[in-house]
């Protein structure tokens, strides 16, 4: 056997075999912060977009939609007036759709309950496949918002989770919306934006530039 051969051999191989360990290891980390990104950033572009059609529908609605605003009686009469005034800025297809296997979570993955004011029953399909639940919530004063929606931004796919594919906005009396968390201050935006939080402060944490 050619000793002097043999040694430069084995070392080639083993640095070879480090490489493709190290790139092993990093691969995951590399895919998931790049579905983040691109998560966050679709986020950030559904919700630019609807600001600025609460904007518009506050600006142009008419009378008969105000109407039918204030004759409805019940939550999910109040809903479909709702989505009858945003469809055509969403372009949402007529009907709800049924997701009997979409079982959305908070982040740190605990189940969230149908008593939870995040637990939406209806959603529907917008352009881009973005999946959107409408909720009516109760109201004690002026400055409570008077509906709450939630954008899924890549549909029924996975993960489901709050804060990483699942955002969603507070909608005031006048078309005002905030993203959830934007009355949070910033170290408890971070808390509930990390693995051990709801997620739900995500929508208004990566608005303003935070880091996942």
């Amino acid at each position: 056997m050619n000793i002097k051969r043999f040694y430069p051999k084995t070392e080639h191989f083993v640095v070879f075999l480090v490489f493709i360990v190290t790139v092993l290891l990093i691969m995951p980390f590399s895919l998931e912060n790049t579905r983040q990104a691109s998560y966050i950033s679709k986020w950030n572009e559904i919700y630019n977009k609807v600001e600025y059609m609460f904007s518009v529908i506050n600006a142009h609605i008419d009378d008969n939609k105000i109407k039918i605003m204030k004759k409805a009686h019940t939550p999910h009469e109040r809903e479909q007036a709702l989505l009858m005034i945003i469809k055509p800025y969403l372009r949402i297809n007529d009907g709800n759709i049924s997701v009997r296997h979409y079982r959305p979570r908070f982040k740190n993955g605990e189940k969230i309950q149908k008593d939870s004011k995040y637990y939406f029953d209806e959603f529907y399909y917008a352009k881009g496949k973005t999946l959107i639940g409408i909720k009516n919530i109760h109201t004690e004063t002026e400055k409570d918002p008077l509906f709450i929606m939630m954008f899924d931004v890549n549909g029924v796919l996975l993960p489901n989770r709050w804060g990483t594919d699942i955002f969603g906005i507070n909608i005031y009396d006048g078309g005002k919306v905030e993203p959830f968390g934007y009355d949070m201050i910033l170290d408890s935006l971070k808390d509930d934006c990390s693995k051990t939080g709801t997620g739900v402060s995500c929508s208004y944490y990566y608005t303003i530039g935070g880091g996942f």
